[in-house]
């Protein structure tokens, strides 16, 4: 019962992250005048849900797009916005999102996949997200059975 509400907040909360990052998708590359841009933000938005592989695999449209049509130039702009989205997202939107959301402090959704990255390598980043919700879910179960239990 643990186990299932923290994977449902867990999977809830990297749903509003993937909309977010397929929002931001849909809005650079329209703003850039890329062709299918509503293609390649949906496109961002179902590749979110496979860690770390999915958001590489997310710029291949668009970068071809935007070289083919713009050259360059504009394939150079996709790529900043690849690494603005990176980035937001890593260290702004997943950590908040999962604090609200699976109720998973940010500090521990930042460094979960760094350390277990390190000790399990692409394992370890795949389960740090739905192992953090279910630790802190069992965790929050714990205070509430036991009020002794030191915050």
């Amino acid at each position: 019962m643990v186990v299932g509400g923290a994977l449902k907040r867990w999977f809830l909360a990297q749903t509003y992250d993937a909309l977010a990052v397929g929002a931001i998708w849909l809005l650079g590359l329209w703003l850039l005048h890329v062709p299918w841009a509503p293609l390649w933000g949906g496109l961002g938005f179902f590749l979110q849900y496979i860690p770390h592989l999915g958001p590489a695999l997310s710029l291949i449209g668009p970068a071809i797009a935007a070289a083919v049509s713009g050259g360059w130039e504009r394939l150079v702009y996709v790529l900043m916005l690849y690494a603005g989205i990176v980035i937001v997202e890593g260290l702004v939107l997943q950590p908040i999102i999962m604090k609200r959301t699976a109720r998973v402090p940010i500090w521990a959704s930042i460094l979960a996949p760094l350390v277990l990255g390190m000790l399990f390598s692409f394992w370890g980043v795949v389960v740090a997200a739905p192992l953090l919700a279910v630790i802190y879910a069992y965790r929050a179960r714990l205070r509430e059975e036991r009020p002794e239990v030191r915050r």
